[in-house]
């Protein structure tokens, strides 16, 4: 489910069925690798609502986590802390964090949800079919992982 009016009314419904939520990690930068992290953004972006019509009812998608790359890694870590702990008193057993921007790696010990990283695609220059059927065969590795982490219990 997406964090619009529509499907939160769903989302309140069934709220017991919606055990995960995602939260995209979304870098901004206006230095030189303002490219870089815009491209991060809108990979991650697009790629999130693929991932929400194939878990619609089983998860809710939060808008994205806007950060700032030069922000310390210990403020970040801290800020999603409190997203994490108030998802938790919520009721949601699965937090994944959803990111292109590699830094997130060597930071995965310290936050509580799972992070899942995927490497950004160039997609600026591709034909519309084709940037859908990328994002498609991604979500599809996806499902993967997901389904995987619900059995681990992460």
């Amino acid at each position: 489910m997406k964090w619009i009016s529509q499907d939160i009314d769903m989302f309140l419904k069934e709220k017991q069925y919606v055990d995960t939520a995602v939260l995209p990690l979304l870098p901004v930068s206006f230095g030189d690798d303002i490219k870089k992290s815009v491209a991060m953004t809108e990979f991650i972006s697009l790629l999130s609502v693929q991932l929400e019509r194939q878990f619609r009812g089983r998860l809710i998608m939060l808008p994205g986590y806007a950060y700032i790359k030069s922000v310390s890694e210990d403020k970040l870590v801290s800020s999603l802390g409190e997203w994490e702990a108030e998802l938790k008193s919520q009721g949601f057993k699965h937090i994944f964090h959803l990111t292109s921007d590699s830094m997130w790696n060597a930071l995965e010990d310290r936050l509580e949800g799972g992070l899942i990283w995927l490497p950004s695609l160039p997609l600026e220059h591709m034909e519309e079919n084709y940037k859908n059927s990328i994002l498609e065969d991604q979500v599809k590795q996806l499902l993967t992982l997901f389904v995987q982490k619900w059995q681990n219990g992460e």
